[in-house]
């Protein structure tokens, strides 16, 4: 919106500012920071007034946790949604629909975490909606963003390492992507069970995103490295920099110990905004990496779910992993700054690809 009135001002002066993405990127990041900072108390006074009890805890995780968060209010995403809509509506190029699909995306894996969090707040549950409604809405919602994407960026997977190496997956490369979104949004949702272990990791790999869009969408960066050029990909810089200043907001009020829970509003949407970014930049494979750390999780439980279905015995004392270590004594501080430290490799892990292809 400000990009849009400073066209029309012709960027005069200072306001030539505004043809830069990482002017904007800085302006988005501080502003969803500060309107994250700013409603946080009034936020998380009314979630305390309309929740009661708060979130409902899982009776089947770790014992402590019935006593430390017992009353803890959810639905924290919400905060973390207005802040970077506001602040990318403010500082996005309008007419750039990369950044739209992206919302589009985050929003709506947003309302359907919204719904599960109030599923479970209304009836005292920590099931909240069935796992296969969940999934299948997502997938719809991947299907519809990932179908306009691939209609502008192609439908080769790129494979990191290798330069100009890719696979032509034609139609089957929507069903790709979505299930890329889809299981990233499931992915940082499995995550998000101690105070600031997702949302960490989540702003490192907003971080590397933020660089490579911007990478990918300059033709002389982009040349330089080997890489696909996404014309009009770097925007997103801008959408992802919003990402951050919100989740650092919200940061603040859930270190521990925490005063609010993101829920799976804010879980579900976070991944499937970095799922819709990677789409976009054709770095799918390079998210895997960049958030190993969320793939970890979800594989632990997949294997855990396996080895009891087949053999009744579990691998991990209790899944998602980082469940695990807290079973073996280590303080739930202990398990999120060593978390934090992994997907800080690991995001330099990814953008070292950037450079080997």
């Amino acid at each position: 919106m400000i990009n849009l009135l400073a066209y029309w001002a012709g960027f005069e002066g200072i306001l030539n500012l505004f043809r830069y993405i990482t002017f904007r990127s800085v302006g988005a990041l501080v502003t969803a920071l500060v309107i994250a900072l700013f409603i946080g108390p009034r936020f998380i006074t009314f979630l305390r007034s309309r929740q009661g009890k708060g979130q409902p805890i899982r009776e089947d995780g770790p014992a402590s946790h019935l006593l430390t968060k017992k009353g803890t209010p959810t639905m924290g995403g919400l905060m973390i949604l207005i802040a970077m809509t506001i602040s990318t509506l403010l500082w996005m190029d309008t007419a750039n629909g990369f950044v739209w699909a992206s919302l589009f995306v985050t929003l709506g894996f947003g309302a359907i975490g919204f719904m599960d969090d109030y599923d479970k707040v209304t009836k005292r549950s920590a099931k909240g909606v069935s796992g296969r409604t969940r999934l299948l809405i997502e997938f719809f919602i991947a299907g519809l963003a990932c179908t306009w994407i691939a209609s502008k960026t192609g439908t080769t997977l790129y494979l990191p390492f290798l330069k100009d190496a890719g696979l032509g997956l034609g139609f089957f490369y929507i069903a790709f992507a979505a299930f890329i979104i889809t299981g990233f949004g499931n992915a940082v949702n499995l995550t998000d069970g101690l105070d600031g272990l997702a949302t960490m990791p989540v702003v490192i790999a907003a971080s590397a995103f933020a660089i490579i869009a911007y990478l990918v969408g300059n033709i002389r960066f982009s040349d330089y490295l080997g890489i696909h050029h996404v014309p009009g990909s770097g925007e997103l810089a801008v959408f992802a920099a919003a990402l951050i200043g919100a989740c650092l907001g919200f940061l603040w009020y859930n270190a521990p110990p925490a005063a609010v829970f993101m829920g799976d509003t804010g879980s579900l949407a976070l991944g499937g905004a970095l799922g819709s970014i990677a789409v976009i930049t054709n770095h799918e494979l390079v998210l895997v990496v960049i958030g190993g750390l969320f793939v970890l999780e979800t594989v632990s439980v997949i294997v855990q779910v396996a080895s009891f279905k087949m053999t009744g015995k579990r691998v991990f004392r209790m899944a998602p992993i980082h469940h695990h270590f807290e079973q073996l004594g280590w303080a739930e501080s202990t398990v999120v700054i060593r978390f934090w430290i992994i997907s800080i490799v690991l995001a330099l892990a990814g953008l070292a690809t950037l450079k080997l292809r």
